[in-house]
């Protein structure tokens, strides 16, 4: 092979790699992507939540989920209407809603929201304030008593 075209070939090949790599999906730019936080669950307890977040572009998802809070009752996927309130440093206050809770069937089992999405600004930091679930007349509301760790979800 002359060494010209071994040249424009690799050329090629990375003009292709840059194309496809501009093409790709954004990644997801929110750091940490995992933080834990004590909350307190009124009548259902206090203790520890984790929050697994995902972001692509102003779009982002938190899953939330405690064993402090555990089915007593069994509910059907997709049916609890849930909202998480963050908060950002001046005040603010950014809602993530969904219901797209997994079922909840067994006696004992621990709390999930399933994915919660909402809007973010790039750059802004937001930290959970609390979560309040619905399911007919079931009503669970968790308050925020501890700063998230490692910090701030910054998307």
């Amino acid at each position: 092979m002359k060494l010209s075209t071994f040249g424009t070939g690799m050329a090629g090949a990375a003009a292709l790699a840059m194309s496809a790599l501009a093409m790709a999906p954004s990644a997801s730019a929110v750091a940490p992507t995992t933080a834990t936080v004590q909350v307190n669950c009124g009548d259902w307890g206090s203790g520890q939540a984790r929050l697994d977040a995902q972001q692509n572009g102003s779009a982002a998802a938190i899953t939330f989920s405690t064993p402090v809070v555990w089915a007593t009752h069994s509910f059907p996927a997709n049916s609890m209407r849930t909202t998480l309130t963050l908060s950002d440093a001046h005040g603010g206050e950014v809602t993530f809603t969904g219901q797209s809770n997994p079922a909840w069937t067994l006696l004992g089992q621990a709390y999930n929201s399933g994915p919660l999405t909402g809007t973010v600004t790039p750059g802004e930091a937001l930290e959970v304030k609390s979560l309040t679930s619905t399911y007919g007349t079931f009503t669970m509301h968790c308050t925020a008593t501890s700063l998230q760790n490692p910090g701030p979800f910054v998307f």
